[in-house]
């Protein structure tokens, strides 16, 4: 029986089969895309203050030098510091952590850097630097025998203006909760493992491979090779990758 024949409304088989597999694609689009908005939601939430206040370990961050403070250039150093402090949490007041060396474990006091600029973010300039405070950096350029090429990094010329100091680390407000969310969340969460939902939402959604150990690689007929061409390129510069 030819089944070109038939009328409209009756479908093969073969139809059938593939109007099931893409409704179903179509409910696991969904699914996700109510997953990033309870995140989203979640993440919005307020901050509340905690009735009873407790220290929860310490943190070492960075100030500026006694010396300093009463330099004419006080309030220059004072406005670059937060751009490029870190801070860093440990349980003990120490920050010494432990290290094996030579079958026996020892403890040493793990260094804490001002922060370092990539290329990229010295070119962003998300941290907004001024042009007077651009000058204090210095560019450092290594060579990674890893990966063979040469890291660009901007580093702080003069960390010797600020010292760390340890502080107690408190805690004084948490996340609001919402249970809504939450539970909704844990379904959406328990539903994707149970049924090992995980790879084929993520190759709907963002076109990748997913690999048994947990690495994800691009799929060759999600790449495009014209990505990468600048748009004053000629025409033999597209022709070549079709080819």
């Amino acid at each position: 029986m030819n089944t070109h024949e038939w009328p409209r409304c009756i479908k093969t088989a073969r139809r059938k089969r593939r109007l099931v597999k893409t409704d179903r694609d179509k409910q696991l689009i969904q699914l996700d895309k109510r997953r990033d908005e309870l995140w989203e939601q979640k993440r919005l939430l307020p901050m509340v203050p905690l009735e009873h206040p407790y220290q929860r370990g310490w943190k070492r961050f960075f100030v500026l030098r006694d010396d300093v403070k009463h330099s004419p250039r006080k309030d220059f150093y004072e406005a670059l510091l937060p751009k490029i402090n870190t801070v860093e949490y440990h349980q003990d007041r120490s920050f010494k952590r432990k290290k094996r060396r030579k079958q026996r474990y020892v403890y040493h006091v793990k260094a804490q850097m001002l922060r370092e600029l990539s290329q990229h973010s010295w070119d962003v300039n998300r941290i907004t630097l001024t042009e007077e405070e651009k000058v204090c950096f210095t560019r450092v350029e290594t060579f990674d025998v890893k990966t063979y090429r040469t890291e660009v990094k901007y580093v702080f010329a003069e960390p010797w203006r600020y010292v760390l100091k340890v502080a107690p680390h408190m805690v004084t407000h948490t996340k609001m909760l919402d249970a809504d969310i939450e539970r909704e969340l844990s379904y959406i969460d328990d539903h994707i493992d149970n049924h090992n939902l995980a790879p084929r939402i993520d190759l709907l959604t963002r076109g990748r491979g997913y690999h048994w150990n947990g690495w994800y690689y691009e799929r060759a007929k999600y790449i495009n090779k014209f990505k990468n061409i600048p748009r004053n390129s000629p025409k033999e510069a597209y022709l070549e990758l079709e080819t």
